[in-house]
Order: C-alpha cells, then sequence, then structure tokens
C-alpha cells in the first residue's frame, strides 16, 4: 500500500528539473507511504515515477520504483493484489527475485500485457512505463478501491493517488460547474468528473496505453452484470455465499503485518470480524469503534463490545467530541482531496487516527450495502411502488419481487426516516422508477433558499443519473437491481474515496473483503426475490451467517451509518458553533457564486435536522475551496 505521481512530458528535460517535480508531488503524499520513499526519472527526463511505500507484503525487497529484468518496463503501483501467491505459481517461481506483489504484477504485465487485469484479485492503481515503444500504461482495479487522477497540461500528462499532488502543475484551479451540480444534488460527482476543472478521475475497471503528448482514453476490462440465476434453490445460494465470503476474508488478511478490523455495530464490519476470527483463531485480534457522548442515537459501541466480547477480540474505543470536529475538520477536507459522501468521513479519520497507533492493516465493511441491498431508502422507493403496482393490478408483472403486504413487517426500519419519507412523498408520488429513486437521492432541492438557482444544473446531471440507472448491464425488470447498480456506480466510490483517504491519512491500509470480484458477480445473478425477500434488508446475507453474529447486531433496525452530532452542537452553543458560525460570516464565504445573497448566517446554522447533511455539504465545500482553489 502506498501512493504513486508520476508524469510524461511533451518532451525532453533536465533530469534534475523532473526529479524536482517528482519532489514536489510526493510532498504532498508521504502520508500514504511514511515507510520509503523511491524516484526513477528517463534519460531523457520525459519521463519520472514516484512512489511512497508502506510496507505490508516483503518488508524487505518490495521498494519501488522497480525494474524489469531487460529494463524495459518500470512501475509504480498502489495496492493490494491478494492472489500474488497463486499467480506467482502460475508464472514461474524461479524467475523471481522479490517476495513482493508488485513484482507479480509487473511480470503478469510482461506475459500477458493488458490480459493480465483479468486475473488480478485486488485493489490497485498501476503506471508501468515501455522504455521501447515510449508507451504509458494505466489501469485501476474493477470498483475503484485504489484512487487514481490525471491532468494534462501543456507540460505534459501528470498522474497521482490524490489531487492535491497535481495542484502545483496546474495551469489554473477553478470548480468544474457540472461537477459541483453532481456534488449539490449527491455530495459526489458522477462519472469521469472532479471539484476542481481539468482534473479526472481515472474510471475503475479501466485501463489507457498512451504516447507522450497524449490523454488517457480509457478502456473497460471488467462490468458486473445482473443476470439472474433461477436455476438454484435459495440454499444452493445461501451456501454458495458462505464460500465465496468465507474465501474473500481468508485472501484479505495476507500480509507480513498484524492485521485488524473496523466494527462499528452493523452487519457488514461485525460479519467480516468475526469470519477473520474464524480463519485466525489464535493470538489477539484488534478491533475498532468509535463513538461520540452525545446521546444513544450517536453512541453504537454497546454493538461491538457484544461482538468483541463473543469472539474474543480487544476492542479499541476511540471517544470523539465537539472539540475534535473543530481541530480536525480542515485535516479531514484535506485528505479527502474533495469532499464526499457525508459527515462520517470526520469520525473514521478519528477512529483511522486510533487504528493507526496501533496497526497497519484493516478490513472495512464497504460494499455490502450495495451489493445486499442494505439502505433504508430502499425499503421507502421499493413500498411505493408495490403500492402503485397494487392498485394498478400490476404486481405480477415482474417489476416487483414482494407484496406490499410481505414488506408492511419491516417498515419499522424506516422509523428514523419519517422526514426523508415526507419529503420524498410530497410531489411525484407513483411515478416512473427512474424519476422516484432520482428524488429518493437528489439533494439539491433540500437546500431551499441556500443556493443560487443558477448554481445547479439539474438537467445535465438528471441525464447522466438516468444512463447509470438504466445502465445496459442491468435487466429492466428489476426496481430493486436498479437501484442498487446506481449506488454500486456512483455511491459506492465516494464511500472508497472516504476509506482510502481517511486510513491513510494515518499510514493505515484498508482492505474490504466485500469487493472481491468473484463474490460481486456471484451477488448479481441472486434473485431480487432472495436478497429482498419480505423487504428485509441485507436479508439474505443475514439469515446466511446468521450464526456468526450477536443476536443484538443480527436483528437490529436502527443502523444509521456513522451520525454526526453536527447539528446538536450548533443548536446549543459552543465551540463548533462559533467555528462554523467564523467560516461561513467571511467575506469568502458570501461571496461564493453558488450561495444565495442575503443569506443569514444564523438561519443557515439553526434550520438543520439532527441528521441533515446540508451544513456538512456547505461547509465542506467552503473548507476545500479554501483550501484546493484559493
Amino acid at each position: 500500500m502506498c501512493g504513486i505521481f508520476g508524469f510524461v512530458g511533451s518532451g525532453p528535460c533536465a533530469v534534475e528539473r523532473s526529479s524536482n517535480a517528482l519532489d514536489v508531488g510526493l510532498s504532498r503524499i508521504r502520508h500514504r507511504g511514511p515507510d520509503g520513499t523511491g524516484k526513477w526519472t528517463s534519460v531523457n527526463g520525459q519521463v519520472g515515477f514516484g512512489h511512497v511505500r508502506l510496507s505490508i507484503i516483503d518488508l524487505q525487497t518490495g521498494a519501488q520504483p522497480m525494474h524489469s529484468d531487460d529494463g524495459r518496463y518500470t512501475i509504480i503501483y498502489n495496492g493490494e493484489i491478494y492472489n500474488y501467491i497463486e499467480l506467482r505459481q502460475e508464472l514461474g517461481e524461479g524467475e523471481f527475485r522479490t517476495q513482493s506483489d508488485t513484482e507479480v504484477v509487473l511480470r503478469a504485465f510482461q506475459r500477458w500485457g493488458s490480459n493480465c487485469l483479468t486475473r488480478l484479485r485486488g485493489m490497485f492503481a498501476i503506471a508501468i512505463w515501455d522504455a521501447v515503444e515510449q508507451k504509458l500504461f494505466l489501469a485501476r482495479d474493477r470498483f475503484g478501491i485504489k484512487p487514481l487522477y490525471w491532468v494534462k497540461t501543456s507540460g505534459g500528462l501528470y498522474f497521482a493517488s490524490e489531487i492535491k499532488a497535481l495542484l502545483p502543475f496546474l495551469e489554473h484551479r477553478r470548480v468544474n460547474e457540472l461537477a459541483l451540480s453532481d456534488y449539490f444534488s449527491f455530495q459526489f460527482c458522477l462519472g469521469e468528473k472532479t471539484l476542481m476543472d481539468g482534473v479526472w478521475q481515472f474510471p475503475a475497471a479501466h485501463f489507457a496505453t498512451l504516447s507522450p503528448g497524449e490523454s488517457p482514453k480509457p478502456k473497460r476490462y471488467w462490468e458486473v452484470h445482473y443476470k439472474v440465476d433461477y436455476d438454484h434453490t435459495e440454499r444452493w445460494f445461501t451456501d454458495r455465499l458462505r464460500e465465496l465470503l468465507l474465501d474473500s476474508v481468508r485472501v484479505h488478511l495476507r500480509a507480513d503485518v498484524e492485521v485488524g478490523s473496523y466494527v462499528s455495530g452493523g452487519v457488514d464490519s461485525s460479519l467480516l470480524a468475526a469470519l477473520a476470527r474464524d480463519v485466525r483463531p489464535n493470538g489477539p485480534f484488534k478491533a475498532f469503534n468509535g463513538r461520540f457522548l452525545d446521546g444513544a442515537g450517536f453512541d453504537e459501541s454497546q454493538y461491538a463490545k457484544a461482538l468483541a466480547d463473543e469472539q474474543d477480540m480487544q476492542l479499541h474505543v476511540a471517544d470523539i467530541g465537539e472539540q475534535d470536529f473543530v481541530d480536525n475538520i480542515a485535516k479531514v477536507i484535506w485528505h479527502l482531496d474533495q469532499p464526499a459522501a457525508g459527515p462520517g468521513s470526520f469520525p473514521q479519520y478519528m477512529v483511522s487516527k486510533q487504528v493507526g497507533e496501533h496497526i497497519k492493516v484493516v478490513l472495512g465493511g464497504q460494499g455490502g450495502d450495495e451489493i445486499f441491498g442494505g439502505y433504508a431508502r430502499y425499503l421507502v422507493a421499493y413500498f411505493e411502488q408495490c403500492i402503485k403496482g397494487a392498485i394498478e393490478g400490476s404486481l405480477g408483472n415482474g417489476n416487483y419481487v414482494v407484496t406490499y403486504e410481505s414488506i408492511i413487517p419491516n417498515l419499522e426500519t424506516l422509523r428514523q426516516y419519517k422526514p426523508l419519507l415526507r419529503e420524498f412523498w410530497s410531489n411525484g408520488l407513483f411515478g416512473e422508477r427512474d424519476e422516484r429513486y432520482w428524488r429518493l437521492v437528489n439533494r439539491a432541492n433540500t437546500f431551499g433558499n441556500i443556493l443560487a438557482p443558477e448554481a445547479i444544473n439539474q438537467k445535465a446531471t438528471f441525464e447522466e443519473f438516468k444512463s447509470i440507472f438504466w445502465g445496459q448491464n442491468v435487466g429492466k425488470e428489476s426496481y430493486f437491481d436498479s437501484m442498487t447498480h446506481f449506488d454500486f456506480k456512483t455511491l459506492l466510490p465516494a464511500l472508497l474515496q472516504v476509506e482510502d483517504r481517511m486510513s491513510m491519512a494515518h499510514g493505515v491500509e484498508s482492505r474490504v473483503p466485500f469487493l472481491d470480484h468473484p463474490l460481486v458477480e456471484f451477488a448479481a445473478t441472486i434473485p431480487a426475490n432472495i436478497k429482498f425477500q419480505n423487504g428485509e434488508l441485507k436479508r439474505l446475507l443475514k439469515s446466511a451467517f446468521a450464526n456468526r453474529l450477536p443476536t443484538a447486531i443480527r436483528e437490529r433496525k436502527d443502523k444509521m451509518g456513522f451520525p454526526v452530532p453536527l447539528n446538536l452542537w450548533l443548536k446549543r452553543g459552543g465551540p463548533a458553533r462559533d467555528f462554523i458560525g467564523d467560516i461561513f460570516g467571511s467575506q469568502s464565504a458570501r461571496n461564493r457564486p453558488y450561495l444565495a445573497t442575503g443569506l443569514s448566517i444564523d438561519s443557515i446554522l439553526d434550520s438543520q435536522s439532527v441528521y441533515g447533511r446540508n451544513l456538512w455539504a456547505l461547509l465542506s465545500l467552503e473548507l476545500w475551496h479554501r483550501q484546493f482553489v484559493d
């Protein structure tokens, strides 16, 4: 695990100047690799590769950049290939100089070219320079677990693990207006856009080969296809799920250092930690949880404790307070590169800080909600469509995997989502599925008169939303699959951005066993009526592993992610309100073109619901603007 930075110039350059450019880029991502730094420049200075290393596998000889024996290929790579042992055997043990997975990737590319990507099982962002063909090869893992950004300037192409490493090489700094519209709608950007104009995110599951002077033209090498398997029984799906997830956990535990786990108190992280304990039943196993001491709604540590006690884990709980927010929120935004996915990044930053004080590798539960259907909004949207189908007499046309009567017992899950329900059903009731899900996930309309009307291009964002929602790889019959697929392609990458940045901020590698491509490919074939039977969220996952979780975790219906008591702090007054009031009261904040003129700061601070995210979105954007644009 590490960070990469590199460039291919538009022409030859003094080697000293190229080396200095590498120093500048690497200095911005040093936190990703505190264990070592490596640099390489071509003889003519046109190509430069830099690497900062967090040593996880082959602690002694796995340094980068790494060169092929004949000197033709040079690689820098960020990630972990979990099947590197098997690939090493396939490639031939006698050819290797190190024990690292980096050399496995390099030799796999030498043997199979870009086709090697389909053989890699893991998370990665890869850059390889071919000195013979004078071409750069870039690639990113199937899910975008590991980041990769690029920018094209008059001086050449620059690429890096984080946007901040590219900032010194930008010819201008301004906000991408279309990306800003995405942000106000979803709190993340769609497609390859970033908030920084001219900086692009290299897409997941793609590779590109380019010559000096060219921009990447990514080609897809993998896709998840929702081809439903109606030939097998629920018992078969259950057995296969157990087999695949346990195998994923097993290979995700491969490391030459100690591995622990986040345990939020929910099903996903708790299950992964329990399965890790099955794989490694002996010796200590460290688990990490974070809590706010501002009420039961912000403290889930009792569930984490129940799991730790049952599985003989060493539980470390990070107590997070209001002053921690004031002291660290600017650091959080700096490490995020661009704000994304809600306030959970702040407590995750604090928990990851504690992880970094004990171990280097930790398992995380990202992906479970998108793959197996864990978000309450799926139930909200599906319930409406079931009622519509019952009224119209169309429940038997294939769009409904359960009846509205069977969903009713699970509606208790929505108890804390009454404001969302009120807003969702206030307009457009029983409309088309894409329009209804758009209304459910689109946050732009909830800002009221805070945003300037011209700041949001909802038409362009909606069209891009629809193109993803009705993806060609998803059947039109299942509403459930369409919803989960959209989140899989959009929300999940934003959550993975948070997962990567908050852990790497403290030199910690976070691994996500749910995002193992054999498991994801299998899950896409499970009939929705098995995954979503009776409207129970993550029903198959919970039933398949019922004996591996404490009853309190398995049966809880109040899981809400990682809520932050930000709005409570604002209402009672204190350091957080003073801090945020000063931020928004500044001249620079008031002059942002996306804010309506004449706004009352106090009215903004006082208008937030307990779990509302609009203030968080505006605060994060303002802090980002100050650090990255101004």
